[in-house]
């Protein structure tokens, strides 16, 4: 049998490791790498750091690379799904390649595996394809989290509820009704662009933990330029960008 662990490890800073996460990585006979191509090199970087400050001395470190989804599939969920196919089709490959006789392996996922991450269900997809494996969860820290402390604002009003949904979303279909708290995440860029910005203040964070780390919170009218201005210069000075934000709207704004 192989023992899967996915572990959170927040966005990249080697200190937003758990002690438990220290104690698996320790543990592990192998940890498999995903890179994401050379224009996010830096990632499969942290993720090597991470691994060779914590990870047992012999631990198999094995790198991939990770499928790419066909953007051109038209309707967005059978692109996706066909996209966790391919990637749980590569990691039993590994798996069983690197671990014949069964061992414990790990995977180290970007904030934490049950928040907008799909590690969990392609795993799924791995055990529904006859390998013998079990899964175990470490949480880590989340990008929400860490944006709300970088602001240091709470999550939500007082007593109101919160919405956490997706760029494609908040495009398509608007602000959420009966929501005065809305986190973004997934978002290809400007979505916020899509609602009325009348009595909206945003909390937006780029690179959250990283020494590239950019944050900008206001009004929307006058902060949402400013945030796709410099969100257009990041993204093209490090080839990549992860952000998130918060959108807060008084109850009595329409």
């Amino acid at each position: 049998m192989i023992d899967l662990a996915l572990i959170g490890i927040g966005t990249g800073n080697p200190d937003h490791l758990t002690l438990q996460a220290v104690s698996v990585l320790q543990t592990c006979d192998l940890v498999l790498l995903p890179r994401k191509g050379a224009d996010k090199s830096d990632l499969a970087d942290l993720r090597q750091l991470i691994c060779n400050r914590h990870a047992g001395a012999a631990t198999q470190i094995v790198a991939f690379d990770l499928p790419v989804r066909d953007a051109a599939t038209p309707a967005y969920l059978d692109g996706v799904n066909a996209w966790h196919d391919a990637i749980a089709t590569l990691w039993t490959g590994l798996l069983r390649h690197h671990l014949p006789q069964g061992g414990r392996a790990a995977l180290l996922v970007w904030g934490d595996p049950s928040l907008y991450d799909s590690s969990l269900r392609i795993a799924a997809r791995v055990q529904s394809g006859g390998t013998d494996l079990g899964i175990t969860v470490i949480p880590g820290l989340t990008s929400l989290q860490l944006l709300t402390a970088a602001h240091a604002i709470p999550l939500n009003s007082l007593g109101a509820p919160v919405v956490i949904t997706t760029g494609r979303n908040l495009r398509e279909q608007g602000w959420p009704a009966g929501a005065e708290t809305v986190v973004v995440m997934l978002d290809s860029g400007g979505a916020f662009d899509a609602i009325s910005p009348q009595g909206v203040t945003i909390y937006w964070a780029a690179y959250l933990g990283m020494p590239q780390q950019i944050l900008h919170a206001g009004p929307l009218l006058q902060t949402g330029p400013r945030i796709l201005r410099d969100r257009a210069a990041a993204r093209a000075r490090y080839g990549w960008i992860m952000d998130i934000y918060l959108l807060r709207r008084v109850p009595d704004a329409r």
